[in-house]
């Protein structure tokens, strides 16, 4: 086992050398014969040997050197494979091998596909674990945004991932997905999984979603009565409630047409008496169509 060394340096056994020795013999301006001709770096330099003999021997070695890598071609890459072996399972005798992964921040959905990705072995060295290709790995899972991996000695590997937010889910051509807040698909999320995120139905509808549906969320009366929210013709929205009722929405200005709509709330209690349908297309003239049951 090496030596502790706790907080300072190892001491000299050797015995100090003694000062101011016997002086040397007098002369004038010489100096002794083992001090350097020139001081500080420019000694260094001038104690090299640069004979022409010497300059022909370095050249040499240096051209069998290369010519020897050259020489071993793709064996270069299985000798340091081989190094590398022999160094991770040294340091596996030492005690630093894979005992345990933890991973992070990860849903309950997603455990078992990161579990998947990671693809460890236990036992393994661990100082020979390739921490960027696990992390690549488990960002190649559809519920991943990004993964950072982490070596904890001497047995523990952490694995912490952020996941894409579920903004909405997308229904079009018959089908359904849970999309982020970029309209990104997350591949593998189940939508019956996600029953309180908002419904966005159509084309278009999982990449102009993250623009309304901030907006109707600040109007909490509105939102607990919304069903779907139906893209049309990929321009603008249809709010459809949960009684049946159709809220039309302008291509522009959306939140300027929410705005009209909480004063008719709060005036005419809309939400809660309920109607057919109210058109909001046209700033100038709100149109609202009661039910038939107030008709």
């Amino acid at each position: 086992m090496p030596a502790v060394v706790r907080g300072g340096r190892r001491q000299n056994t050797n015995p100090p050398a003694k000062r101011g020795g016997a002086p040397g013999p007098k002369g004038r301006g010489r100096a002794p014969r083992n001090a350097p001709a020139t001081p500080g770096k420019m000694a260094a330099i001038g104690r090299l040997d640069l004979s022409p003999r010497a300059v022909v021997l370095s050249i040499a070695a240096g051209v069998v050197l290369l010519g020897a890598v050259l020489a071993t071609g793709a064996r270069a890459e299985r000798i340091g494979a081989s190094i590398s072996d022999g160094f991770g399972g040294m340091t596996a005798g030492m005690g630093l091998k894979l005992e345990r992964v933890y991973i992070e921040g990860e849903s309950a959905e997603a455990t078992a596909s990161i579990q998947r990705a990671v693809q460890l072995n236990a036992d393994q060295p661990l100082l020979s674990v390739n921490l960027d290709e696990v992390r690549q790995r488990v960002e190649q899972v559809g519920w991943v945004k990004s993964a950072r991996v982490v070596r904890l000695l001497p047995n523990t590997l952490i694995v912490h991932v952020t996941e894409h937010d579920r903004l909405a889910v997308w229904q079009t051509a018959g089908k359904a997905w849970v999309i982020d807040g970029h309209g990104q698909v997350i591949q593998g999320a189940d939508p019956g999984r996600y029953p309180n995120l908002p419904l966005v139905v159509g084309k278009g509808a999982e990449q102009a979603a993250a623009e309304v549906l901030p907006l109707v969320a600040q109007r909490p009366r509105l939102a607990s009565r919304l069903d779907a929210l139906v893209r049309v013709d990929e321009r603008r929205w249809d709010l459809r409630l949960k009684d049946g009722s159709l809220i039309q929405l302008p291509a522009t200005n959306q939140e300027a047409a929410l705005i009209q709509l909480d004063a008719l709330d709060q005036r005419e209690r809309l939400l809660e008496l309920g109607f057919a349908r109210i058109d909001l297309r046209t700033p100038e003239e709100v149109a609202v169509r009661p039910s038939a049951r107030d008709a």
